[in-house]
């Protein structure tokens, strides 16, 4: 069955979109250009890695997992989310927008399509995890209709996506959707 999302500037990843993505994520995530944006966690986590080619075509052959992409009008890739469908409910993770772009309104239109996409899928809650000393990044989700559920995960460090500055762990936020 074939997405529809009310914003022609979104639509599925292919594995064509691997590295475009995978250079998005690690400029809004990770070293210095990436403090050009305000969800930077280079202040966070040392290096230049979120994550890797490898990576990203594993979340894409997930079974219910799928990668949006949001292009501009010249086609390039300039804001992404992967969303995983488990039971009744969808994990929103790799939201990411270009750091040069943040604040335009780019992540309010992906998190509509995530939205568009999880009741199209029949799901009636969307979850996510958000570092819990992201206090003006909680309160974004926050001001999109996320709350925090109160439980938490570890944020443990993995070899590859930077060294944790200090202990870090998750908050579990979530919305319920109504169709």
């Amino acid at each position: 069955m074939a997405k529809i999302f009310s914003d022609p500037a979104v639509s599925v990843a292919t594995r064509d979109d691997i590295p475009a993505i995978r250079d998005l994520l690690n400029s809004a995530y990770r070293g210095e250009g990436s403090k050009q944006g305000w969800t930077t966690e280079a202040h966070l986590i040392e290096g230049e890695v979120r994550t890797d080619d490898h990576t990203l075509q594993e979340v894409m052959q997930r079974p219910g997992s799928v990668l949006l992409k949001y292009t501009n009008d010249d086609g390039q890739l300039i804001g992404c989310v992967n969303l995983q469908q488990h039971g009744a409910k969808i994990y929103l993770g790799m939201f990411s927008v270009s750091p040069l772009l943040q604040g335009g309104g780019i992540g309010k239109k992906l998190l509509k399509a995530s939205e568009e996409y999880a009741l199209q899928v029949n799901c009636s809650a969307i979850y996510m995890r958000v570092v819990s000393v992201r206090t003006e990044l909680i309160d974004w989700y926050k001001r999109h209709g996320y709350v925090d559920t109160g439980e938490r995960d570890p944020f443990e460090e993995d070899g590859s996506s930077g060294k944790h500055l200090q202990k870090l762990e998750f908050m579990i936020m979530e919305k319920t959707l109504i169709s």
